[in-house]
């Protein structure tokens, strides 16, 4: 089972670091990290992680599994035809394709979601309109053979959704033990819903820059669905 997973620069890590830890574990599963350039990427901006990435996505013509993270760096390819059309022609050869956060602005931009109800990091939520799809403020979101995720950590569940899909409920029970992924935050503030008024302020200030320039506009609308 051939997985891969497109890295580029300016990535959010755990989008995809968090489906690699949990797919890996697959029966036969084999992932792969591609770039563009076929070399090391910068990931976002919190510690400069920069993983080698050897492999051109280029080089790939077909997989059974395509994951799409998401990231500031998704921005620009957005308007890459080359990254775009290499999207839908693997997309093409997949048993499924999912995408992390802003990961589904790109299947999305690639023409994927067109019609159809789909999840991204709530700062996104208004942009998904642009391309055709319908948000919905879901954790995970399922149309087909097309899997969606919201924000960055979604993806662990995204993947364990997959994991089952590929193989067996029991298997992927087994894969979330072994990670030990039985999550108690010590906050009830992961949505946009239910963050109080002080915390939304507060992310503003933390370093982070929104998602989209309606980030706040798009996060108010997800809290009021």
């Amino acid at each position: 089972m051939d997985i891969v997973i497109p890295l580029f620069d300016d990535f959010e890590p755990l989008d995809a670091i968090g489906p690699y830890q949990i797919l890996g574990y697959l029966p036969g599963a084999t992932v792969r990290f591609v770039s563009a350039g076929g070399h090391g990427v910068v990931a976002d901006s919190i510690g400069g992680l920069r993983p080698e990435v050897p492999t051109r996505y280029s080089d790939v013509e077909s997989c059974d599994v395509l994951v799409v993270p998401g990231g500031h760096g998704t921005r620009p390819l957005m308007t890459d035809e080359a990254f775009l059309d290499w999207l839908r022609r693997t997309h093409a050869t997949t048993r499924y394709t999912a995408s992390v956060c802003t990961g589904a602005l790109l299947l999305g931009a690639a023409g994927l979601l067109d019609g159809l109800a789909a999840t991204t990091h709530w700062a996104a939520a208004g942009e998904l309109a642009a391309h055709g799809a319908t948000y919905t403020p879901e954790r995970v979101v399922r149309q087909g053979r097309i899997l969606m995720a919201a924000g960055i950590s979604a993806g662990i569940d995204m993947a364990l959704h997959l994991a089952a899909l590929l193989t067996d409920e029991t298997t992927a029970r087994a894969i979330q033990l072994h990670a030990e992924y039985d999550p108690v935050p010590p906050f009830d503030s992961g949505s946009w819903a239910k963050a109080a008024p002080d915390v939304r302020e507060r992310i503003k200030r933390l370093g982070r820059r929104p998602e989209s320039p309606s980030a706040d506009r798009a996060g108010v609308q997800s809290a009021r669905r």
